[in-house]
């Protein structure tokens, strides 16, 4: 067991930027803020232990990733109910609002961290995991001021935010929010550094294959990526911070469904995403928004320690590569519907067929479901797909 949580441990922290990037006060602060375990009611559990550098900032344990993709918290036998998201590249994201045809900003998958309070949705999301039961379940801000307070760091904290930083709790915390927000706003987490940024700056060329990716990836008629996922730019963030539901099937690998003390429904337990926040407010149309999960960024969507090692997407992370979930995106709509609304990415895959949605209301059949590419097509998206991972380092 000790090798084991050697390993893991290991994994989370391979691939940690150096600070040698000469981060400002605040992000070096947010970033010992990001990696302290003691953050947490075991003392076990960080920012990072979901959210790694050399996963792309997302989970970095493949043998969770195989299987349900959420992961456990502080209290090891607790699980949450949705794949950790990337913490890069959300910085700009903005305040959650209606801009008269879809919901923007906001962070997490289904927007509950609106911005509202802060002003800004990256730091409201970083503060949310600490008091989370399921994550790393401290019991209220004062506990979190009071570790953060008692740290190492405690000095640069002060240093940072005033001398007087501790005093009140309600302040210290927020700013506790803003410091780590501030560290995956930096050029440590968010690099711009992949072999497309290269591309862009004339410093790499790309291969045929990943050329007729991106030509695939911006074409309104064909691929259709773009739609979404924003290319533009010297420095797109592949994102338009809109939400969408993509008809993905339920994850019957998810360990959420068999933890009736948080999940009463079990089975019949249904992620209703922004749809189901909005309805949480009393928003009178939340209903046109059930199953609409946060459009992910794209940067980094294949970065992984090695290329044995699995990644998951989609909210729930049902699909476990990249070739699958380009596939789903193409065929949704063509495939015959599986049996069992169960089934797992591997036996749809084997049987030809899709599970009905997890959603079936307000499902996006315009942009993706039938899109008539052909396999070697589906295949050059994943290559372009795969130029967007931070470290790339241009040949001389």
């Amino acid at each position: 067991m000790k090798k084991l949580m050697f390993a893991i441990l290991a994994l989370i922290f391979l691939g940690t930027a150096s600070s040698a990037s000469a981060l400002e006060p605040i992000e070096e602060l947010g970033k010992a803020i990001f990696f302290d375990q003691k953050l947490s009611v075991r003392n076990n559990q960080s920012c990072a232990s979901c959210h790694a550098p050399s996963v792309g900032w997302t989970g970095p344990i493949p043998g969770f990733n195989k299987a349900g993709s959420v992961y456990f918290g502080s209290v090891r036998t607790r699980f949450g109910n949705r794949k950790p998201p990337t913490v890069a590249y959300g910085g700009d994201s903005p305040v959650l609002y209606y801009d008269g045809e879809a919901w923007i900003g906001g962070m997490f998958w289904d927007g509950r961290a609106t911005g509202s309070d802060l002003g800004d949705p990256l730091a409201e999301q970083a503060l949310g995991p600490f008091l989370n039961p399921l994550e790393q379940a401290l019991p209220n801000a004062s506990y979190v001021v009071d570790r953060v307070c008692s740290s190492k760091y405690s000095d640069l904290f002060k240093n940072v935010w005033g001398s007087e930083a501790c005093t009140n709790v309600a302040d210290a915390y927020d700013n506790i929010g803003r410091s780590i927000a501030a560290y995956e706003r930096s050029s440590e987490v968010s690099q711009f550094s992949s072999k497309y940024d290269a591309y862009l700056n004339g410093k790499a060329s790309l291969t045929a294959q990943e050329l007729r990716g991106l030509e695939l990836f911006n074409d309104n008629e064909k691929g259709k990526c773009s739609a979404c996922h924003i290319s533009e730019g010297l420095k797109p963030l592949f994102t338009d911070f809109t939400y969408d539901n993509l008809g993905v099937p339920r994850n019957p690998q998810n360990p959420f469904y068999f933890e009736p003390e948080w999940n009463p429904d079990g089975l019949n337990w249904v992620d209703n995403g922004l749809g189901g926040f909005l309805e949480s407010i009393g928003e009178p149309d939340y209903a046109l928004e059930m199953g609409k999960q946060k459009v992910p960024s794209l940067r980094n969507v294949d970065k992984r320690p090695g290329p044995g090692f699995v990644k998951a997407y989609g909210h729930n992370g049902y699909f476990k590569s990249l070739e699958s979930i380009v596939n789903f995106y193409n065929t949704r709509d063509v495939k015959l519907e599986c049996p069992d609304p169960f089934t797992t990415e591997a036996d749809a895959l084997s049987q030809g067929c899709w599970p009905a949605p997890e959603v079936a209301d307000n499902v996006n059949t315009e942009e993706l479901g039938d899109l008539g590419l052909s396999a070697d097509e589906e295949a050059a998206i994943v290559a372009f797909l795969k130029t967007l991972s931070d470290g790339y380092t241009p040949k001389k």
